[in-house]
């Protein structure tokens, strides 16, 4: 190959080597001159005819080179030329050294002129001859080249491709010509382009051909691995130069797949063992979901996750999925073996914009997507991940005695095998084993969660809070394997920064005992918020126990026709409670006992002391009354109601267990907390026996500077006065920024006591954690609020109390009514005003 120098203005100059292509086609010239004859002779033209340019130059071309009969015809195209006319045909010629032989010229005849601007032109000549054989040379090349049964293809010097067989076309498709300029990184993953191309670049460099050279790539639109055996060797032009590297390609895919399926049913045989063994040992459904990618991932896939039904993990009743596949799913577990490889969105199964699915993160599968489809149908999905590293993903419904429970993806990556019918099997056999498993874990978390939720509806919302109280408690249920039963406290907060005390006792244990505990409990917070008096809360709560047990409308048809059976159809619900009613102003608290065992009060510097309230009939029993007990309870003393499961079992009689507690409570001046605790480690309990609840709260009452008590007499005067105090009150407790809304709603309930109510006005405002506003009189109608006409003056007034207050209502008094309502003490900012549209909603 010759140097190829380059100059600094970037053009290459070469000289023409032998076996240049003008050898091969045997291209020659010469010129003719204004006067017809030729003036110019090349050398080419003298290998060409085998006349020298002293022989030819200054003649007649006509006269030269064509036969008599032609010449006539051939001085008229002459005189054309020099006219200006173009001019192309086949000239017969004697063969320089062939014994005479005769050949056939293709001559192109260009007319050019000379410097004084004559008539000339300028021959171009083709052997003919030498056309014809590299014509036929070309067609046998190709009749081989294209009928060859193997893929072949020719790179050049730049490792492009220059020609590919037909048989390459089929199998990456398009036509042959279609490849023409490509590279194998357009038909190879990365990894295997690269050894390619060394393979290439070295074949090209030493001349070395290379042999059953392995390659595994795809071919296009399918998710098939092949496997090729490459040979390469280095072609050359006919003077020895490289042109280039021809590759032959055989495919032999046949042979791997005996050895890939032997050790493809040795690895599943593997995993399903090793799922028998890890899959399956919680009853936790995440951590399952957790073990069945540690299983499967690397062994089976290089990505995968689990999804399962939202209404599974809730724990809702109904069955977890739709059967369309588009209900809500969460992300339990996501697994990968390729290092820093992102969350995988499966195509046609990720959301509008394509964002990969986190766990923990609540998603829904489209309804035409692959992933909805297999929900639905229970079917397997093959997806290939078009756009994406991964190469194929199959998406497997979790499906347990006829429920589908979740989905899994397993996927492999570009470069992987790619998943067979073997690996569909498996990949069922594995959703199916965890799925088993996940049902099992549902089945135990939907009795585990229903013991929770009884046993948190035994317990206060939240830590209870009281104003002028300070409240500790314990429930220790007396089944540690379900943790229901039938104990129940409650702090219920009422007007007038008021607190209700509750402690009750479903008699019986277990669940049957706990879902008629929590209806009670239920019941007795609804009627706390009536504001009844104590002994009006345990009569209703007394009908409701005893309408507990009382059968369907349908059971008392039955009953009627079957009254040997009356006793099997109803069932008799009992309950002791204490509810008591606490007031921080006076300190006095109101007491009412259905059957319960009696508070315990200890005062500083006393002893332990039964309260004599009157114990009642238990709930349930019905035809008594019962009686209230009004109790004033000094600063510092400490209340505690209880349960008979924390002074009674079977080794030791009640009264010794209340004298143990009464013992355990000589101390009261440590923490609440503290004293809860040393109750719960001194007293024997026995716990497992029976439920425990505790609800201890030590009196502390409002300040005297926390409330303001006045009397109005019932005259008109009586507004302005009232909001006179109001706001004297309300700047001696630093609350400026509730004076305004103070005075507006005070004014409106002191005219309203005036205009509806009857006998004295009072009016008294407490400061806690909130503020309240009371204005007492002694009418019995209870105020209503309305909607007034756009014509009417007035009745806006309750509106208004509504609009700007936190709360309001009113309840009964022993001497008449009190309405009252309730602000949040600012916090720094000033109070919200209500909107225009709040405003005019009253009109």
């Amino acid at each position: 190959m010759s140097e190829i120098p380059e100059t600094a203005s970037g053009v290459v100059w070469q000289s023409s080597p032998p076996g240049s292509i003008y050898d091969y086609i045997r291209v020659a010239s010469f010129s003719i001159g204004p006067d017809g004859l030729v003036d110019q002779w090349s050398r080419r033209a003298v290998d060409l005819f085998g006349i020298t340019a002293d022989q030819v130059r200054g003649k007649d071309p006509v006269e030269v080179f064509m036969p008599a009969e032609l010449r006539p015809r051939g001085h008229r195209e002459v005189a054309e030329i020099l006219d200006g006319k173009e001019w192309t045909g086949l000239v017969p010629f004697r063969m320089p050294g062939e014994g005479g032989a005769h050949g056939v010229a293709e001559v192109y005849v260009m007319p050019s002129e000379t410097e004084g601007g004559d008539k000339a032109a300028l021959c171009i000549v083709v052997d003919v001859r030498a056309l014809r054989r590299i014509e036929t040379d070309l067609a046998a090349s190709q009749a081989i080249f294209g009928q060859s049964p193997f893929g072949f293809l020719l790179f050049g010097t730049d490792l492009t491709v220059q020609r590919a067989n037909q048989r390459f076309a089929t199998v990456f498709g398009g036509t042959a010509d279609d490849h023409r300029g490509r590279t194998v990184h357009d038909y190879l993953t990365r990894p295997e382009a690269e050894r390619m191309n060394a393979s290439l670049r070295r074949v090209l460099e030493t001349g070395e051909s290379a042999i059953d050279l392995q390659i595994v790539g795809a071919a296009p639109g399918s998710t098939d691995r092949r496997h090729w055996s490459i040979n390469l060797y280095r072609v050359h032009s006919g003077t020895g130069r490289p042109i280039g590297v021809a590759g032959v390609g055989t495919d032999v895919t046949r042979r791997h797949i005996a050895a890939r399926e032997a050790a493809s049913a040795r690895r599943n045989l593997a995993l399903l063992n090793e799922a028998s063994a890890r899959i399956g040992n919680s009853l936790d459904l995440e951590t399952t979901a957790r073990e069945l990618l540690d299983v499967a991932v690397p062994g089976f896939c290089d990505l995968a996750s689990v999804d399962l039904y939202q209404g599974l993990l809730t724990g809702d009743e109904a069955p977890p999925g739709r059967a369309d596949g588009s209900a809500e799913l969460r992300r339990v577990a996501f697994a990968s073996a390729v290092s820093d490889a992102p969350l995988a969105t499966t195509p046609g199964c990720g959301r509008g914009d394509a964002t990969p699915t986190a766990v923990g993160e609540v998603h829904r599968y489209p309804f035409n997507s692959p992933c909805a489809s297999a929900l639905r149908t229970t079917r397997v999905q093959s997806i290939p991940g078009e756009g994406t590293f991964v190469q194929s993903t199959l998406a497997v419904p979790m499906v347990a005695h006829d429920t589908v429970v979740g989905l899994v993806q397993f996927s492999r990556t570009k470069g992987s095998e790619p998943f067979g019918e073997r690996d569909r099997a498996l990949a069922v056999e594995l959703a199916a084993r965890a799925a088993v498993c996940m049902d099992n874990a549902r089945l135990y978390r939907r009795e585990h969660e229903r013991a929770l939720i009884l046993q948190r509806s035994l317990l206060p919302p939240g830590d209870p809070e009281a104003a002028g109280l300070d409240i500790a408690c314990r429930y220790l249920p007396g089944n540690t394997a379900t943790e229901v039963g039938g104990d129940w406290f409650d702090v219920i907060e009422l007007p007038g920064h008021r607190t209700a005390l509750v402690v009750g006792d479903v008699m019986g244990r277990g669940l049957r005992a706990a879902v008629a505990m929590g209806e009670l409990r239920t019941a007795v917070r609804t009627l706390a918020l009536l504001d009844l008096e104590p002994a009006e809360v345990l009569s209703a709560l007394d009908e409701i126990a005893r309408g507990l047990g009382t059968p369907s409308g349908a059971q008392q048809a039955s009953r009627v026709a079957h009254k040997s059976r009356e006793a099997d159809l109803s069932e008799v619900y009992l309950a002791t409670c204490v509810y008591a009613v606490y007031d921080p102003v006076t300190r006095r608290c109101t007491f009412a006992n259905a059957g319960h065992l009696p508070p315990v009060l200890v005062e500083p510097g006393e002893e332990a002391l039964l309260l004599d309230v009157p114990p009642g009939m238990p709930l349930g029993v019905g035809g008594e009354p019962f009686e209230e007990v009004e109790v004033e309870l000094p600063e510092g003393a400490l209340l505690a109601l209880y349960t008979d499961g924390l002074v009674e079992s079977r080794d030791h009689p009640l009264d010794e267990g209340l004298r143990a507690f009464r013992t355990a409570l000589t101390d009261p001046v440590r923490p609440l907390e503290d004293v809860c605790d040393h109750v719960l480690n001194t007293l024997d309990t026995r716990h497992g026996e029976d439920d425990i609840a505790l609800l201890m709260a030590r009196i502390q009452g409002l300040p005297l500077d926390a409330v303001g008590d006045w009397r109005l007499p019932r005259e008109p005067r009586s507004v302005g006065r009232a909001r006179e105090l109001a706001r004297a009150q309300l700047k001696s407790w630093d609350l400026e920024a509730l004076v305004d809304t103070v005075e507006l709603l005070v004014s409106e309930l002191v005219t309203n006591a005036l205009r509806y109510g009857e006998g004295e006005i009072r009016l008294r405002l407490l400061r806690d954690r909130t503020l309240v506003c009371e204005v007492w009189d002694a009418g019995l109608v209870q105020p209503r609020r309305r909607r007034a006409r756009d014509t009417d003056e007035g009745g806006r007034g309750l509106q208004l109390v509504g609009l700007l207050s936190a709360a309001w209502g009113s309840r009964r008094t022993p001497r008449g009514k009190t309405v009252w309502f309730e602000l949040a003490l600012p916090d720094g900012d000033s109070t919200a005003q209500p909107t225009v549209e709040q405003l005019l909603s009253m009109f």
